[in-house]
């Protein structure tokens, strides 16, 4: 779901312009899944733009203080939804945690950073939702040692329906600032997608797996 639909459409064309979301419909990429893909996304870019990392922290804060307003941690996924996580528990004046994809190997080898105690509750940040397996194995983490995951906010969602069959599987809120039908829109409206080539953009989200066979 879209926290806010104004903001979205914005946050979209500044990703488009700042090259943090790239559209390569004719010459795909190639994720580690194996699947061919029309779009990179690299959210990590827009730490490099004060305003706009500040207008993503703002929205996500306004958001998690209506609909959390329980919250006792702001937990970030490690690593590109640490330093979002850290900027929104700033303004809420809250702990903050992040989560590695698995436990480090060596030291204390802890999975969890930062401090989160069992029975706390917590909000996930993520920059980008693709399968949804970075975001469930964090959830994962945190609820094995007791937190209670109220919800999970990301900066971008690809918009799956694997994605939204796994989070619905283990009961999991999603809300995303933007998302892939919107920076299609975008995209067309401003001139960074051209027309004739929506029909094929759309056809890879419903097919991922085998896109673009068959196309």
């Amino acid at each position: 779901m879209i926290i806010n639909q104004k903001f979205a459409k914005e946050l979209a064309i500044s990703l488009l312009e700042i090259n943090a979301v790239i559209l390569r419909p004719h010459t795909p990429f190639r994720w580690t899944s194996g699947w061919n893909s029309p779009i990179y996304c690299d959210n990590r870019l827009t730490l490099r733009h004060p305003e706009l990392r500040t207008a993503i922290a703002d929205h996500f804060t306004a958001f998690i203080r209506e609909t959390y307003p329980d919250v006792d941690v702001i937990a970030g996924t490690s690593t590109a939804g640490i330093p979002h996580a850290a900027w929104i528990a700033d303004r809420m004046n809250k702990p903050m945690a992040y989560v590695r994809s698995k436990p480090k190997q060596h030291g204390t080898t802890n999975q969890i950073e930062g401090g989160i105690q069992k029975g706390e509750k917590a909000v996930i940040v993520e920059d980008l939702i693709s399968t949804g397996e970075s975001a469930i194995s964090v959830a994962k983490a945190l609820e094995f040692i007791g937190v209670e995951v109220l919800g999970i906010v990301s900066i971008f969602n690809y918009g799956f329906a694997l994605a939204h069959s796994r989070f619905e599987e283990r009961g999991l809120s999603i809300h995303s600032l933007t998302n892939y039908d919107t920076l299609l829109e975008a995209g067309v409206k401003f001139g960074f997608v051209a027309q004739k080539d929506l029909e094929l953009l759309t056809a890879w989200r419903k097919n991922p797996e085998t896109w673009p066979k068959g196309f």
